[in-house]
């Protein structure tokens, strides 16, 4: 594969965590990744460690201004845009009763929003190429994890499930492919910082809160990030070529719908 054939990738929130693995992942292949990241120093490192004709994005997928920019910048620099991979996210531990609309509004403008508009506009940039991926990251709290971090969290990724069925019935008639991932209890910093405030919340130590999250999984393993970057390269692959619409868990058999 030559760099002018090579899949263009775009991931956000890639400076850490699940998307930073995806962007790697994606490198791998031999695609021509950007890494876009609210995190700069993040985005840049992570396009570092890609390596090849990877580049960096700053980008706030919250402000639909800089998701164009974001769009813009990427697809001037490859020629096209073949992949996004809308992994950005936000959440915090707390019990419904004490979440703020401050809270809600936070989530909501990144995890559901930005999901939206990211697509919206990526897909304006495949649709006269007839052909291009969306991969929207939800999470099984959007399936009703009963473990989830919190209630505003679990709507926004719900609102990415539905979005990706529905987005993918209507961009179907342009030839692009749209599915979403639901990830489980997922080792990144992230989930550490939660699984460290239950520790502290419970009296228990750090590793006892592990240990108490990866009991219930079938498979007795959290996911490593990695695990959900194989999704991804593989939703992105020929073959793939006729899946849309879905929303794929992986999480160690943890939810079964």
């Amino acid at each position: 594969m030559t760099m002018n054939d090579a899949q263009t990738v775009l991931v956000t929130g890639a400076g850490t965590g699940i998307g930073r693995a995806i962007a790697l992942a994606f490198a791998e292949t031999g695609a021509r990744v950007a890494a876009a990241d609210l995190d700069e120093r993040a985005a840049a490192a992570a396009a570092e460690a890609a390596g090849g004709g990877a580049m960096a994005v700053r980008a706030d997928v919250g402000d639909v201004a800089d998701i164009d920019r974001m769009v813009s910048t990427v697809a001037a620099e490859f020629g096209h845009l073949d992949v996004i991979v809308n992994n950005a996210g936000v959440t915090r531990g707390a019990y419904i009763m004490n979440l703020t609309e401050e809270d809600w509004d936070r989530m909501h403008r990144v995890n559901a929003k930005g999901v939206f508009f990211c697509l919206q506009r990526a897909a304006r940039e495949m649709i006269p190429r007839r052909e291009g991926r969306i991969i929207n990251i939800a999470s099984i709290a959007g399936r009703g994890f009963p473990g989830t971090s919190n209630a505003a969290y679990a709507a926004s990724k719900g609102a990415v499930i539905s979005l990706t069925r529905t987005a993918a019935q209507q961009l179907a008639r342009h030839n692009l492919n749209v599915n979403a991932i639901c990830p489980g209890v997922t080792m990144t910093e992230m989930v550490t910082r939660l699984v460290t405030q239950r520790a502290e919340k419970e009296g228990i130590s750090v590793e006892e809160a592990k240990a108490a999250a990866v009991k219930p999984i079938p498979l007795r393993r959290a996911n490593d990030p990695a695990d959900i970057a194989a999704m991804a390269v593989f939703l992105a692959s020929p073959g793939a070529r006729n899946i849309t619409g879905q929303c794929y868990n992986v999480d160690g058999g943890l939810v079964t719908s």
